[in-house]
């Protein structure tokens, strides 16, 4: 596995995802991922599965310190008060004294600015309840306020080879920090893209490792495939074996037509 190294922090590049996973499906999905060798797991509040992920973690006997956990503050808990109280729930139901990234999951001005979501995130850290904070969704003016009031580390976003993320990503490599991309495989869409089967048929690899590639090889992208499958999971994987040409990663980054997937139900613009 490779890793990213910002801020002191040491990330693993390709990470598990357990947003829409609930229940038992979300304990087996956590454990087949750290069975296969994952050692990054992205949870959160909002996600409703942080006990399940923290009792797998527990059971499956890997040691904390190998284990990168990232859980989010939801958007009404935006508050200096609020994201205090979140990130302690959080780290009650994963059953963790620190989490290794701690982000407020969507923007929320109308609830807090930006300067005091950040100030808190960091406070928690300075606690040393996380080692490291960021940002999720957050268009390049209010991720540019971020970086302003406290060290982040990533901006979590939607991105995918159909979503175009060079600002945000941009914005990122400016200040040496890493974007994390969620939804990496557009929510199985790649798996119809002519494009990606053609390049995958070149190396031997499916579309969605053609996809999962393609992030990881772009400078400072992190990816965090879902899936409930173990051999999906393990796929998703196998994707450090092989090295797309330049011209099929620009073939890829042509399929870009600003599709977003995830509607977050709120008024909310991007850039």
């Amino acid at each position: 596995m490779r890793h990213l190294d910002v801020s002191d922090v040491r990330v693993p590049v390709l990470g598990f995802g357990t947003w829409q996973l609930e229940g038992e499906a979300a304990y087996t999905g956590v454990r087949d991922a750290l069975d296969l060798g994952y050692r990054h797991i992205d949870t959160a509040k909002l996600y409703g599965n942080e006990e399940e992920v923290g009792r797998a973690i527990a059971d499956s006997g890997v040691d904390r310190d190998e284990l990168f956990l990232t859980t989010k503050v939801w958007r009404t808990d935006a508050t200096r008060e609020g994201v205090h109280a979140s990130a302690e729930a959080s780290l009650r139901r994963l059953g963790v004294d620190h989490v290794d990234l701690l982000l407020i999951h969507w923007p929320a001005e109308e609830v807090a600015p930006v300067e005091e979501t950040v100030a808190a995130l960091d406070e928690v850290r300075e606690e040393g309840r996380t080692r490291a904070i960021g940002v999720s969704n957050y268009p390049t003016d209010l991720l540019r306020r971020a970086i302003d009031v406290a060290p982040i580390v990533t901006d979590q976003v939607e991105y995918h080879p159909f979503l175009d993320q060079d600002k945000v990503a941009g914005v990122l490599r400016e200040h040496g920090l890493f974007l994390t991309a969620y939804s990496p495989i557009a929510q199985g869409e790649v798996l119809e893209d002519e494009t990606l089967r053609e390049i995958g048929e070149e190396h031997g690899k499916s579309p969605v490792q053609v996809s999962l590639r393609w992030l990881l090889q772009q400078p400072g992208v992190v990816a965090i495939p879902r899936s409930s499958s173990r051999d999906h999971i393990a796929a998703n994987l196998d994707v450090f074996d092989v090295e797309l040409s330049d011209d099929e990663m620009e073939r890829i980054s042509g399929l870009a037509r600003g599709q977003r997937l995830v509607d977050p139900g709120f008024d909310f613009e991007w850039d």
